[in-house]
């Protein structure tokens, strides 16, 4: 039987025509290329700054409107330099920042380990003396200890309440995640996007009693891809630019145990999932393998269709070498399979 409506309710509708056309308008219409500039080059330094500066017309307008810069880095071990941010890769964001931006610069890592000891270690401490007019600052996010609380699930698929470092959700900010290109023991690979979903977690330092947050987020397979999702879905109207070294990658027993690639690439864009796209395509994985960034794509967080990513600079062709990747690569897929580990459905 055909609906019928009143006249009152007809009446409705025409007057809400005008306000949900821009919404139809919206949800129709095709969704716009992502920039991703590529650079391939023998200095990091210099790999880094003209990457930034390939996508400055996309940058520029929302550094213009923050008040600072966090420069989110990216130490899974705080005495391994192949698996950290390199200082030379801090420099280059810096260098394109320092004509472009007058606001203080903040160096923030809620490091797995000791994240002072990486400081120390990669020679950071020397930027606050070397980069004064920047009036770049360090901060460890564990000892600041502000944090925002996310939902996000444990091993056994129970919510559980996760702490976030608050700097990251700082509306004044403007977040560059300064990531490294490198293979993962449970993800496949890790660029800008696992860099921010599992740096952002906090945990306990000397003198608290033990607590650590990141073990929440990265607690089995399937988890892990899914509480990557969920991080980056609260940063996401926070992240400013990623910026992805290749000038020396790591492959195989990654994130903190693999070995140098020299790729000598550096990546750059304002919308992460694109820049990971890129990523991959370099070190020559399969993109379907990546669980988390295909979460990110298909509910809003950044474009993942290569086809709608415009690249400046290198061609992908011509730059992608393809790492030899974990050991645990086969394990690593079974996330793709059905959760043989629970009962059939029920009900």
């Amino acid at each position: 039987m055909p609906a019928t409506f009143s006249r009152r309710t007809i009446l409705q509708l025409t007057a809400l025509a005008p306000a949900l056309r821009p919404l139809v308008a919206q949800i129709s219409a095709p969704a716009r290329n992502s920039t991703v500039a590529l650079v391939k080059g023998e200095s990091r330094r210099q790999n880094i700054a003209q990457a930034l500066t390939a996508i400055d017309d996309q940058v520029r307008p929302g550094l213009k409107a923050k008040k600072y810069v966090v420069i989110k880095v990216n130490n899974v071990s705080p005495t391994n330099q192949l698996a950290a941010t390199h200082a030379d890769a801090i420099h280059g964001i810096l260098d394109y920042l320092e004509p472009r931006f007058k606001g203080p610069v903040i160096v923030a890592e809620a490091a797995a380990g000791d994240t002072l000891q990486g400081y120390e270690e990669f020679g950071y401490n020397r930027l606050a003396t070397e980069r004064r007019s920047q009036k770049v600052q360090l901060i460890d996010l564990n000892r600041e200890a502000k944090y925002k609380a996310i939902p996000l699930i444990d091993y056994d698929l129970h919510a559980v309440s996760t702490r976030l470092a608050a700097r990251l959700f700082d509306p004044d900010a403007f977040v560059i995640c300064a990531a490294v290109m490198k293979t993962h023991n449970v993800m496949v690979a890790t660029l800008s996007i696992k860099n921010m979903g599992l740096g952002a977690p906090l945990h306990s330092v000397p003198g608290e009693k033990p607590w650590d947050d990141k073990r929440k987020t990265h607690n089995g397979l399937r988890q892990t891809h899914y509480n990557v999702f969920l991080t980056t879905e609260a940063l996401k109207p926070f992240l400013g630019a990623a910026v992805i070294d290749g000038y020396e990658g790591m492959e195989g027993n990654g994130p903190g145990s693999g070995t140098p690639v020299p790729s000598r690439l550096a990546i750059a864009s304002t919308d992460y999932v694109a820049a990971d796209r890129v990523g991959v395509e370099a070190m020559g994985i399969n993109p379907d393998w990546m669980g988390y960034l295909r979460f990110c794509s298909e509910f809003g967080c950044g474009q993942y269709d290569l086809a709608k990513i415009d690249v400046r600079g290198e061609k992908i062709e011509a730059v992608r070498r393809k790492y030899l990747l974990h050991q645990d690569i086969e394990r690593e897929l079974q996330w793709m399979g059905p959760l043989l580990e629970l009962p059939p459905k029920m009900g």
